[in-house]
C-alpha cells in the first residue's frame, strides 16, 4: 500500500468542477442497488460521525425505505470534538445536538430505521479500534450488507472504522462495501491511489437527491460557522458539493 501513503486533508481539496468532467467519462460500473443487495436481509451503515451516514449513503437508505429492507445505522462517535474551544458548544452539547440532527435526517430518508450509538470518543477511534471491532462482531449478522468508510479515506476515525468493519464483517461473514467520503477531497481524477476498478456508481433520482439535500440541511452544527472561535463551517459548500451528486459511489 505504498501508493496510499499521502492522504492529507487540508485546504479546500480537489474542487467538484475538476471531478465532474472526469466522472462523466470515468469507467465506473453502473449497478442497481438491488443487485448489490440481492439476498441480504438487512443493510447496516457504520458511520464514524453523525452526518457521514447521510453524506455517503442517503440513496442507499432511501432504497431500504422504498423496498422494505431493514436498515440499521451504527454511530461510532457522537461527533463531540468538531468544535474545539467553542464558547457556543460544549462537547456534551455537541454530542446531543449531533445525535438529534442524525435522527432528524434519518427520519426523512428511512423512517423506522434503527440507530445504535456506540459513543466511542470522537477523534480517538484508532485508540478504541479493538473495542469497536468486538462490538461490531456482536451486532453484525451473516445476512447483512455492511457499508462503512473506505479504509484509506484519509480521516483517522474513518480509516479505523473501515478497518474494524473489514475485520468484523470477515469474521461474521457479512457482505461489505466501502464508501469514499474524504477521498474526494485529497484525491484527484484518475488518482492511482484509489481502486477505481472496484467502484460502483449508484444512481439517485431527482427526488432522491432532493431528499438527500434536505437531510444534509439538518446538520446545522456542521453547516454554520462558529462566531465564538472565528472558525468557518465544518461542512462548507465546496465540501458538500462533492457528496451531493446525482449518484453515490461504493467500493465492492
Amino acid at each position: 500500500m505504498e501508493a496510499l501513503i499521502s492522504r492529507e486533508i487540508f485546504g479546500e481539496g480537489t474542487p467538484e468542477l475538476q471531478w465532474q468532467p472526469w466522472l462523466a467519462q470515468a469507467p465506473l460500473a453502473d449497478d442497481p442497488l438491488s443487485g448489490l443487495l440481492q439476498g441480504c436481509q438487512r443493510v447496516v451503515i457504520v458511520s464514524p460521525h453523525p452526518d457521514d451516514e447521510i453524506l455517503a449513503t442517503a440513496g442507499i437508505m432511501q432504497h431500504c425505505a422504498d423496498s422494505g429492507l431493514p436498515c440499521t445505522v451504527i454511530a461510532v462517535t457522537s461527533g463531540e470534538a468538531s468544535h474545539p474551544g467553542s464558547r457556543l458548544w460544549t462537547p456534551d452539547q455537541l454530542a446531543q445536538a449531533r445525535e438529534r440532527e442524525s435522527a432528524q435526517a434519518l427520519a426523512l430518508l428511512c423512517p423506522g430505521s434503527q440507530i445504535i450509538h456506540l459513543r466511542i470518543p470522537d477523534g480517538q477511534v484508532q485508540d478504541h479500534q479493538p473495542q469497536l471491532e468486538s462490538r461490531l462482531q456482536q451486532l453484525l449478522r451473516l445476512t447483512d450488507a455492511v457499508f462503512c468508510p473506505w479504509r484509506y479515506d484519509g480521516h483517522p476515525d474513518h480509516e479505523a472504522t473501515g478497518e474494524a468493519c473489514a475485520a468484523a464483517a470477515q469474521e461474521v461473514g457479512s457482505r461489505r462495501f466501502e464508501v469514499p467520503i474524504w477521498t474526494w477531497h485529497w484525491a484527484s481524477p484518475g488518482d492511482v491511489r484509489v481502486p477505481w476498478q472496484q467502484a460502483v456508481r449508484i444512481p439517485l433520482s431527482a427526488e432522491q437527491l432532493d431528499r438527500k439535500c434536505l437531510a444534509v440541511s439538518c446538520f446545522r452544527t456542521q453547516l454554520l460557522p462558529d462566531p465564538s472561535t472565528g472558525r468557518p463551517a465544518i461542512l462548507p459548500r465546496w465540501a458538500t458539493a462533492r457528496l451531493l451528486r446525482n449518484f453515490e459511489v461504493v467500493l465492492r
